[in-house]
């Protein structure tokens, strides 16, 4: 999926660039590049204020070219996509000084379909990553009672792109996202293997 960078020096220039009148918000993202309507993108916000750079997935509604002799600057309109809301929330809160939390890696969104079972049980749950990077992750049942509590230990199991054979990922339950979005893990390793293993699996979601 290409990423499309939207870079802002202040709230007041992103909330320029806000479309608050798509379903579930979006941004008008000031490029040169051609996107066509409807194809799927990935948003990386920049902004002064936010504690890391935040990826956000979406739709693009429109693309246009530049008119400089109107001013006319060359962008897209790129609706977000509905599961999005709770990182459309996070950069509104934490650009009005209500929530500032930072994380020592960027998530990259991704959808990739994991098992997880709880430390010292054998039954497997399906579920989805929707987030992911070196230090955690975002984890989605497909059920809300099957989302595990929060400072439970869990085992991922999911295979790679392009791999063979799954891979296992331990985990604890930091936080349930509100409004049912899932639960956010810190990823635990016992060696220096587990982590070579996950960045390997991040670079291959990257370029999947």
């Amino acid at each position: 999926m290409q990423i499309v960078k939207a870079r802002f020096r202040s709230r007041d220039e992103f909330e320029e660039h806000y479309q608050p009148e798509l379903p579930h918000g979006g941004l008008f993202v000031p490029t040169t590049s051609a996107l066509e309507a409807g194809s799927g993108v990935i948003i990386e916000i920049t902004c002064e204020g936010l504690p890391n750079k935040v990826l956000v997935r979406g739709v693009v509604r429109s693309w246009r070219p530049a008119l400089p002799r109107l001013r006319v600057r060359a962008g897209a309109v790129i609706a977000f996509d509905e599961e999005e809301r709770t990182k459309r929330d996070f950069i509104f809160a934490t650009l009005g000084g209500t929530l500032a939390r930072k994380r020592k890696h960027t998530r990259i969104p991704v959808a990739v379909p994991v098992e997880y079972r709880m430390s010292g049980t054998a039954r497997a749950i399906a579920a989805d990553l929707t987030e992911i990077s070196i230090g955690g992750a975002l984890l989605r049942t497909p059920r809300k009672e099957e989302t595990p509590p929060i400072g439970s230990e869990l085992v991922l199991s999911l295979t790679p792109p392009g791999g063979a054979a799954p891979i296992e990922i331990s985990g604890k339950v930091g936080y349930h996202a509100p409004l049912g979005g899932g639960a956010g893990l810190k990823f635990s390793f016992r060696d220096g293997g587990g982590a070579r293993r996950l960045r390997e699996l991040i670079r291959r979601l990257r370029v999947a």
